[in-house]
């Protein structure tokens, strides 16, 4: 079924196969609530714990596929929601950062994902608009949330030649990609309509 599910991404024209290779790998089931589990390798995404959704593996393909993350790199993933795109990230050998905005996904995410084998570098909950200052800078920075707009912080703690890609939007999103040119020069790319759940800004 999982490579079924590959079959069908590639299908859609993910190209990369190492991303295609770490979505095979990972158990996408665990992260299902059991009453989804028998869709859990359909191509689409499914509701989870605090109104929030597991991604729709093209999707999480296809950010990746973006993010062009080599072994190594250091990645802060804005949105750990079921830890589903951590896993993948980890997977392909990148130390991941995760900030999640929902203290009961945090929770349950924060133990599920050692359980089965995929440890982060750090986990955290907080406000992603914020960013992780404190470990930047990061090769890479993937938002799992649609952005009404694109966070400041975000951009700065980037590395120059850097990657952030994020949804942005209010009721659709466009997903985006920035990439650091120097220390103030960004190139921005997009690449069609998207749906996400909000991401969450703390306003305290």
């Amino acid at each position: 079924m999982r490579q079924q599910l590959v079959d069908s991404i590639r299908k859609h024209g993910i190209k990369d196969e190492t991303v295609l290779n770490a979505i095979n790998k990972v158990p996408r089931h665990l992260f299902m609530d059991s009453g989804f589990i028998d869709h859990a390798y359909v191509d689409k995404a499914f509701p989870i714990a605090a109104d929030q959704t597991i991604s729709q593996p093209y999707t999480v393909a296809f950010q990746t596929e973006l993010l062009q993350v080599k072994s190594g790199h250091k990645v802060l993933e804005i949105g750990t929601g079921s830890g589903y795109q951590c896993a993948v990230l980890i997977e392909l050998g990148t130390k991941v950062y995760s900030i999640e905005r929902q203290q009961q996904l945090f929770k349950k995410t924060s133990k599920f994902l050692p359980k089965i084998g995929y440890r982060a570098k750090k986990l955290i909950f907080g406000d992603g608009y914020k960013g992780l200052p404190e470990e930047a800078p990061f090769d890479s920075i993937i938002v799992t949330a649609g952005a009404p707009f694109v966070p400041k912080p975000l951009l700065s703690q980037l590395k120059v030649g850097g990657r952030l890609v994020i949804p942005v939007g209010d009721d659709v999103q466009t997903m985006t990609l920035f990439i650091r040119k120097g220390p103030k020069e960004f190139e921005k790319h997009e690449f069609g309509k998207f749906r996400f759940v909000p991401l969450l800004e703390d306003k305290n």
